[in-house]
């Protein structure tokens, strides 16, 4: 089917040169809205074009955006609440706009990717009552040519029925459902004319997608949120997820907005370039990492290892909180340490905490102080080799087992 567009496959130096100029337009859009005067108030937008002037911004929490949402539509964040077709509500609650122009929430390309065009009739099992990702898919499916069936969630019997009797061809939904669906047709003895998934908001374990195979039914997924929209996706190749074209991804240490190294595990942090609603350096709470090389299915961006596990490791240690952003204040309190980890566990009935360390410092004492300072809490502290840390994101990392 080649390619969703031309921008899938260009040049790095072309990418480059396209958001240093998209990337200013987009800060100086998002410093005419109130929501942003605390975030982005004396910035010089002309001067961020590229991910390395990004890195020197705030990171906008999720948390943040919840409060901003107390006094203002959208947290002053968008436009009014009048300006756009829809409004979405995510647990929180936190409220999101949507529009019904093209491949508005950049959906389209990912089903691109699966192969769904204007022969497919797909059969949308993600909710519209509310949140957005059924009207997220839908989007996507319009900006392929596709037909939809508006199935939505739970039914199963019904939705086997019509799926059998229309003739759905892909499924678009959570990884695991397509099978309950399968299983309840296998059972009514009905047709199945599925060929492929795009699937989404949950893991597609390697089992499920073998299953799905052995059926004739490729399977991809992406990584998307209801505030961003489309953030990466799988081509064909299946060898990791590759960013959309109209977002800007950024991995970074968790509770900080500093980068990380190439490959490491970190927080993914994403800017949009939707005009309608710029989302500058927000925080998903997800962690994954970037890979090497672009993929051999011949798109060009940027991979990332896809979603692996969350990043708000806020752990209760002896009744006190240890935050990430307390362990990232740690290892800059001094030069000498690249990476802390802190360890929770439990000896008898007692919280343990272990500080371990990547340091050449001669002895542990060296840090007690700070611990006890910037963590609130005294504990344990282990020197550890440079770079003999986990490289899978974590700083906190709760071992307790609780029976």
């Amino acid at each position: 089917m080649g390619f969703f567009d031309d921008l899938e496959t260009r040049s790095a130096d072309a990418r480059a040169s396209a958001i240093a100029d998209a990337l200013p337009r987009q800060i100086a859009r998002a410093q005419a809205l109130p929501g942003y005067e605390d975030l982005l108030g004396g910035v010089d937008a002309a001067s961020v074009t590229s991910l390395a002037d990004l890195a020197a911004l705030p990171v906008l929490r999720k948390a943040a955006l919840a409060e901003k949402q107390q006094t203002r539509a959208f947290g002053g964040l968008a436009g009014p609440v009048s300006s756009f077709h829809h409004v979405f509500q995510s647990p929180g609650p936190i409220y999101e706009p949507g529009m019904t122009s093209h491949d508005w929430w950049r959906m389209g390309r990912f089903l691109h990717a699966c192969g769904i065009g204007q022969e497919d009739i797909v059969q949308n099992c993600f909710g519209y009552h509310l949140t957005p990702a059924g009207m997220i898919f839908e989007n996507g499916a319009r900006a392929v040519g596709a037909t939809v069936l508006p199935a939505g969630t739970g039914q199963t019997e019904l939705q086997a029925v019509a799926a059998a009797e229309i003739g759905c061809t892909a499924y678009a939904g959570t990884p695991d459902y397509l099978k309950v669906i399968l299983e309840k047709m296998d059972e009514m003895g009905l047709p199945v004319a599925f060929t492929r998934a795009a699937v989404g908001g949950g893991a597609l374990f390697p089992s499920l997608r073998s299953y799905y195979a052995d059926r004739g039914i490729t399977c991809l997924q992406c990584y998307a949120t209801a505030d961003l929209g489309n953030i990466a996706y799988e081509s064909p190749a299946q060898e990791g997820m590759i960013v959309d074209e109209g977002v800007l991804v950024e991995i970074v240490r968790p509770g900080t907005g500093d980068p990380v190294a190439p490959g490491e595990v970190g927080e993914v942090v994403v800017t949009t370039l939707n005009p309608d609603y710029p989302l500058i350096r927000f925080a998903t709470g997800d962690l994954s990492a970037v890979m090497d090389g672009a993929s051999p299915c011949g798109r060009t961006n940027t991979r990332i290892k896809g979603w692996m596990g969350r990043a708000d490791q806020t752990t209760k240690i002896k009744g006190m909180f240890v935050r990430p952003e307390q362990v990232a204040a740690l290892v800059a309190k001094h030069a000498e340490i690249n990476r802390a980890r802190v360890i929770a566990t439990r000896e008898g009935e007692m919280d343990v905490m272990t500080v371990q360390l990547e340091s050449d410092a001669p002895n542990a004492e060296h840090y007690a102080k700070s611990v006890a300072e910037v963590l609130k809490l005294k504990g344990q502290i282990e020197i550890v080799a440079k770079g003999s840390l986990p490289n899978d994101g974590k700083v906190i990392d709760d071992q307790r087992v609780y029976d």
